[in-house]
């Protein structure tokens, strides 16, 4: 094999693996993801987004049916407001509860659909009523380190 075919085939499989390389850091970052399908807009209000992140899931039974598309304060209403892009081939009644989750125990937030039971439907532009902030672990951890200290002040005065 002469030096010229070597220095091919090595650049040939360069270009591989930069190409892989490429391929993985997309799907991480959930880029590689986009839909072409039809979608429709639908807005949902927290009191704590907590770390969701635009192009973050939007999940029902599992499932992914949207993405966050953005995210912005209400300076009248002192709300965070995510901006949710659903797949248009599914539908949600208009009493379906978002809540901010987390996969497993440090992973990244997504948003998450309890469906409801009404007959009507969410329309695009509508907005969610029912929603459920994200849980915040520190405060979680403060709050149970407030009440362990309140508990042993009370022990200790009796």
């Amino acid at each position: 094999m002469s030096r010229t075919t070597l220095d091919l085939w090595v650049g040939f499989f360069v270009a591989v693996g930069l190409g892989a390389l490429l391929f993985l850091a997309l799907k991480v970052g959930n880029l590689a993801s986009s839909s072409s399908g039809e979608t429709y807009a639908i807005h949902a209000k927290f009191d704590n987004i907590g770390g969701l992140k635009v192009r973050g899931a939007v999940k029902s039974a599992g499932v992914v049916v949207g993405r966050v598309t953005e995210i912005r304060f209400d300076p009248e209403a002192y709300l965070g407001v995510v901006t949710i892009q659903l797949d248009a081939r599914y539908k949600f009644p208009r009493d379906t509860f978002a809540t901010i989750n987390t996969s497993g125990l440090l992973g990244e937030q997504y948003i998450g659909f309890e469906v409801g039971g009404d007959t009507e439907m969410l329309k695009p532009g509508d907005t969610i009523k029912k929603t459920q902030s994200a849980v915040v672990l520190e405060k979680l951890i403060s709050q149970f380190m407030f009440n362990k200290a309140a508990e042993d002040g009370d022990k200790s005065k009796k």
